[in-house]
Parts: C-alpha cells; sequence; structure tokens
C-alpha cells in the first residue's frame, strides 16, 4: 500500500507540474479589512556551489514562482562568482548567514557527504526543513543521526535520489504495483559507467573521508534506490568489492552482488566506474506475464500476449566522463515535490528513511565481501 500511495502522489505532483498549477506555502498574516490569509514562496538558500548545484540551480530557475532562492553559499569566493555569472541568486561566502537568514525557511544542501551533518544539524536547529543531496552522509551512524534529527525536530526533510521522478520510472512502478507482469521471477542492476582518473584527482573524491566510499555511494546508489524501492530486496548473499588498475583510488570502483527479494527470487547487481567509455544504467525484471527493461531514462514493457509499451528516454544519464550530462528534469520533479510536501505539512516522497534503507542496503552489500573491511 505504501509503494501504490508514493507513485500516485508522484504522478499527481508531476502532472500539477505539467499543468502549471502552482502550489505554495500558506502563510496566515492579519490583512487589515480581511481574514483571508495572503500567500507567500517559501525562502531557500543553497549550501554548495560545485558540479551537483547545476541542475539544482536550473530547476530552481523554473520554479520561480513556488520558491525565492534567498541565497546561494559557497565558502569558495571562486565558486560563488562563478554560480553569480550563470544564475540571478544572491550569493555568500557564510554558510552559517544564509543558514541562519530569516527568510530562509528551506536549505538546500548540496557540499560534498561529509558536510551533510554539520550543516543538517545547524538547519534544523535554526528551524529550516531540509532537502539533502544524496548520500545522507559517510558512515551509516551519522546518516542515521541526520534522520533523528528531522523527526525529532519536526521539519520537512528529503534527500535527492530523483531516479524516482523520471517517467520511466514511474510507469515502471504501476506495472510492478497493478501487477500487470505477474510473479517477480528474476532481476538485475547494471550500473556500467566511467568516470576517468582526473575526476578521482579532485577533492579526494573516492576517499572514505570525503565520500564515504566509491561507485555504490557516488555513483550507483540513484539506480540502487530506485531497484530497492521497487523490488523488496530481503538479502544480500555475496558480493565483491573491488579497486580496478584503471583508477588510482581509495575506495572501490567495482562491484557484483547477488541478491535475493522478499519472495525469495534472485537478484544480481553490477555497478562500475571503470567500463570505458560509459554506459546507460539499466534494471531488467522478469515475470511471469511478461518483463521489464529499463535503460537510462527509457523503458519497454514486454508481455507475453504480445502486447509491448515503450516510454521515451528523457536523455543522457551522465554515465560517461561528463558528470552532468543529463536533464534536470527530474530535478525539478524532485523539488516541486518536496516544495508541495512543506506546503502541505506531509513527508517528500523520497524521506530521509527512505534514503536510509538504501544506504543500509550499500552496507549489507559491503558487508557480504569477507576480504573486504572498508568503514561503512
Amino acid at each position: 500500500m505504501k509503494q501504490q500511495h508514493v507513485f500516485t502522489v508522484s504522478r499527481l505532483a508531476l502532472d500539477a507540474q505539467e499543468r502549471g498549477t502552482v502550489l505554495t506555502r500558506s502563510v496566515h498574516i492579519a490583512v487589515r479589512g480581511g481574514n483571508q490569509p495572503i500567500m507567500k514562496k517559501p525562502g531557500l538558500a543553497i549550501i554548495g556551489l560545485g558540479p551537483a548545484a547545476l541542475p539544482h540551480a536550473k530547476s530552481l530557475v523554473d520554479l520561480k514562482d513556488r520558491v525565492d532562492v534567498i541565497w546561494a553559499a559557497s565558502r569558495t569566493k571562486d565558486r560563488t562568482n562563478e554560480f553569480a555569472r550563470s544564475f540571478p541568486f544572491p550569493v555568500t561566502n557564510s554558510i552559517d548567514a544564509a543558514i541562519n537568514d530569516p527568510a530562509v525557511d528551506i536549505v538546500l544542501v548540496l557540499t560534498p557527504a561529509n558536510a551533510h551533518l554539520e550543516i543538517a544539524e545547524k538547519s534544523f536547529a535554526a528551524g529550516k526543513h531540509v532537502l539533502l543531496e544524496k548520500p545522507l552522509d559517510i558512515t551509516l551512524k551519522r546518516a542515521e543521526r541526520i534522520v533523528t534529527l528531522g523527526r525529532e525536530n519536526d521539519r520537512t526533510f528529503g534527500v535527492v535520489l530523483q531516479h524516482r521522478f523520471r517517467p520511466a520510472s514511474l510507469r515502471l512502478r504501476e506495472a510492478l504495483e497493478d501487477n500487470s507482469l505477474g510473479a517477480i521471477e528474476a532481476a538485475s542492476l547494471r550500473v556500467p559507467w566511467w568516470r576517468p582518473q582526473t575526476y578521482y584527482d579532485v577533492g579526494g573524491r573516492g576517499s572514505f573521508a570525503r565520500d564515504g566510499g566509491g561507485v555504490l555511494l557516488s555513483q550507483a546508489i540513484h539506480a540502487l534506490d530506485l531497484f530497492r524501492s521497487l523490488l523488496d530486496v530481503k538479502e544480500v548473499i555475496a558480493s565483491q568489492i573491488r579497486t580496478t588498475s584503471l583508477h588510482r583510488m581509495e575506495a572501490e570502483d567495482h562491484v557484483t552482488a547477488l541478491m535475493t527479494l522478499g519472495n525469495a527470487a534472485p537478484a544480481s547487481l553490477l555497478a562500475t566506474t571503470a567500463a570505458f567509455p560509459g554506459f546507460p544504467e539499466t534494471l531488467e525484471i522478469t515475470g511471469s506475464l511478461g518483463s521489464a527493461y529499463l535503460s537510462g531514462g527509457a523503458l519497454r514493457l514486454s508481455w507475453l500476449d504480445g502486447r509491448e509499451e515503450i516510454v521515451e528516454s528523457e536523455g543522457k544519464s551522465g554515465s560517461g566522463g561528463n558528470i552532468m550530462d543529463f536533464p534536470h528534469d527530474a530535478h525539478r520533479s524532485l523539488i516541486a515535490d518536496f516544495l508541495t510536501a512543506v506546503a502541505e505539512s506531509r513527508d517528500p516522497l523520497v524521506t530521509g528513511e527512505e534514503a536510509l534503507a538504501t544506504q543500509r542496503l550499500i552496507a549489507k552489500i559491503i558487508r557480504a565481501d569477507p576480504t573486504n573491511n572498508q568503514p561503512i
């Protein structure tokens, strides 16, 4: 029932966006001569202006009728200067000032993962709602602490795992929920991406201290979150966690795993950033009545009775050396849903608990390799 609710609401959110429906947070202010409330757009502060900020900033420009960007903050002056040349948002080098500005209702955290807990603590303490880029943080303990803080402070808390908002993902969820593919017999997930060594040479990428891990937490987490949210992963039977000779990095760049779904069906995973030149992630599901093949943002549903349905891709997925080479539509839909969640005082579609469940699955995959002792 929970998954059915998630799909229905997300479809409504996307439909509302496509119709141009404006949903804003209602703020009741005494107005002379009447009792009608006036509507105020929430104020938002962006914290962190690295490459991940690009699709978010584009989305916020699109959503300007629903939210005011009060600050875009980074401690690095070069970053704020470059950002200011591209987007019409005020910039600052003071993260604390941005968080504590009374005009700010929502804090969008786009920093490296090792700074998430500190910024989330400050934001919740200041009474702000928080939307956090994946992963929650670099360890399970820190991730759990962030989720607890969100609940204790009674703030809206969401995580950026935008693959769930792709039209093809939404259609696949619907097909699974209405059981049109029949009983699930098997499933597989492949994330054969590529990152050049120059990617890992920047700012400690691929280190445990900065990122908390390699391909699982930084790249495959999006597809793995979608996989986990669609299919009930019960057990991780075995895994191999490796760093190939193609990269000089501390964490893993190649992972394989065997898993069991809730109905005892087998499932497999391959995730890597060592597959040159990089290929779209694929999710395959074999059902008793038909199959599903999701590749990047494109979906093919094929039934045993000869019927077929195709949902076209939105574009590239960032699987190659150009890490930001993908459309921002899914980001926009996720942010739009978060704004609606704030307005309606409800949970967003991707909650902290949902993100934590995916990070716990990643921890299980890592633990399933007896030769691996990396921190989780």
